[in-house]
């Protein structure tokens, strides 16, 4: 009787995980099909369908592994769309020398014109130490959920989380502490304010090997 009960029991649990995989699998072919419509960001789609910002990004992440769709300086779009990027255009990151995505970058602007970019707040926030404060005028970045500009000293960092948008381990910054408590419940990681982000990612990198940096 109990491994009658037991074997219903597994079958109930595997009829939800593939109800809830194929629910899954329709919302994507959706949001292809509204990005197509023009619905173009992350909140529109979650505004569309009722559920939360991160449930979208997770979708959203998963099509644009697939090859399906591309975020271009904050916006959505199918991956005929967007066409060819033209990486030789964009600058690169003066801390790992990556290529830079505009909605991912970091960038300190300093006394007589000068302009420092990193790739992410990850490699912006290791850029910190090795520039004069007394020579920052400004650091921009931009808000990982809705793509505004935000300051960097006043933005909200969750480092350490699952999601890797771009350099390992990751700090994703949000305007709010609010969203980046949200995001962290969902991929994990801690959130800091941008001291605490500039020692806990000089921390995680401390095992590493030394990055030559081009200032």
């Amino acid at each position: 009787m109990i491994g009658c009960k037991q074997t219903v029991i597994a079958f109930f649990t595997i009829l939800f995980l593939f109800q809830d995989y194929n629910f899954n699998m329709d919302r994507k072919e959706q949001i292809v099909e509204l990005i197509a419509q023009g619905y173009r960001n992350v909140k529109s789609l979650a505004q569309y369908f009722g559920v939360s910002l991160m449930t979208i990004y997770r979708d959203v992440r998963e099509l644009e592994k697939e090859g399906r769709i591309v975020r271009k300086h904050g916006e959505l779009l199918l991956r005929e769309e967007a066409g060819d990027l033209v990486e030789e255009s964009l600058p690169t990151c003066a801390y790992c020398t990556k290529l830079i995505e505009k909605r991912l970058e970091f960038t300190y602007r300093l006394k007589k014109g000068r302009i420092v970019r990193a790739c992410c707040a990850h490699c912006g926030l290791l850029l910190y130490k090795n520039i004069k404060e007394e020579d920052i005028e400004s650091c921009m970045t931009w808000d990982f959920i809705n793509c505004k500009p935000l300051s960097c000293f006043y933005a909200w960092y969750v480092v350490g989380s699952s999601a890797l948008p771009c350099c390992s381990p990751s700090a994703i910054a949000f305007s709010s502490k609010e969203e980046a408590e949200r995001f962290a419940k969902g991929f994990g990681g801690v959130v800091l304010d941008f001291e605490k982000a500039v020692e806990g990612i000089e921390q995680l990198m401390k095992r590493g090997a030394p990055v030559k940096m081009n200032l």
